[in-house]
């Protein structure tokens, strides 16, 4: 194999539902959603540790004001769904991450060099970067944390046999709450899904649309294409943060309310998502 790195000049637009392998590094397979989501990942925690920075050495430029009033907004509404500040002071942070890295890398995955740029694997031209949220295994995998968590606190909450009470009834003494319980373990997986392929369907439509408008215009190409990117930068943002909202809502679900009867359900959050 010799990989070698060059712009495309395919005639047609290049366009793949998978993320193509670039190389391996020992068993592990390196695609090209992994490496701009390494490049993603590592951008966004140097852009926490300069704002921490910057905010300690009293920093109050317009860019700590916004950064400051995003997680001031964020720390309200994790509040107001989960109900107990303490139980938010601890979600906040995998929750206000994921929203950061999902938005942080639909915004990087609209860059030109991304689908651009090909690399020659094995006599094949395959884009050396593609968005990190436009592959579904990345979408699924933060899917599976986000609803483990939720879990896992349900469990910490409200015991591991409380927990279990949801889904398992007796199916002769209480037959209804028997079927209602089979369809919220179903529900637990679909979740799942609608989580992973919810972002995924999105980030990747908006790629392909912008793939093929740019081929469509051709030469007008310039002209057509700052609104679309205006859009996408905009739906990159609320998938984000509907993550995120969706995040903190299913972990709320599985925390008893007040009363310490049932899971605890948040009618003003739900009507934001």
């Amino acid at each position: 194999m010799n990989p070698t790195t060059t712009f495309a000049n395919e005639a047609g637009p290049h366009i793949s539902i998978s993320a193509e392998t670039l190389f391996h590094v020992g068993p592990f397979v390196i695609t090209n959603s992994q490496l701009l989501g390494f490049f993603g990942a590592l951008l966004l925690m140097g852009i926490l540790f300069w704002t921490v920075g910057a905010i300690k050495k009293g920093s109050r430029s317009r860019f700590m004001h916004g950064i400051m009033m995003l997680f001031e907004n964020l720390y309200d509404t994790t509040v107001e769904v989960i109900g107990d500040k303490k139980i938010a002071n601890k979600v906040l942070p995998l929750a206000v991450t994921l929203m950061l890295f999902f938005m942080l890398n639909n915004w990087l995955g609209l860059l030109p060099i991304v689908g651009s740029v090909m690399y020659n694997v094995d006599g094949e031209h395959v884009p050396l970067l593609r968005g990190a949220a436009a592959d579904l295994n990345t979408t699924l995998a933060l899917a599976i944390i986000s609803m483990t968590t939720a879990q896992l606190w349900a469990i910490k909450r409200q015991g591991f046999f409380g927990n279990a009470r949801r889904y398992l009834f007796n199916p002769i003494k209480e037959p209804l709450h028997f079927f209602i319980g089979l369809l919220e373990i179903i529900a637990e997986f679909s979740r799942t899904a609608a989580l992973s392929l919810r972002i995924f369907g999105n980030v990747f439509g908006g790629e392909v649309l912008l793939i093929v408008i740019a081929f469509l215009t051709s030469y007008a190409a310039g002209i057509a294409l700052p609104v679309f990117y205006c859009l996408e930068l905009f739906v990159g943002a609320v998938q984000a943060y509907v993550f995120f909202m969706l995040t903190i809502v299913f972990i709320s679900l599985g925390l008893p309310n007040p009363e310490g009867h049932g899971s605890h359900e948040s009618k003003p959050a739900q009507e934001k998502v």
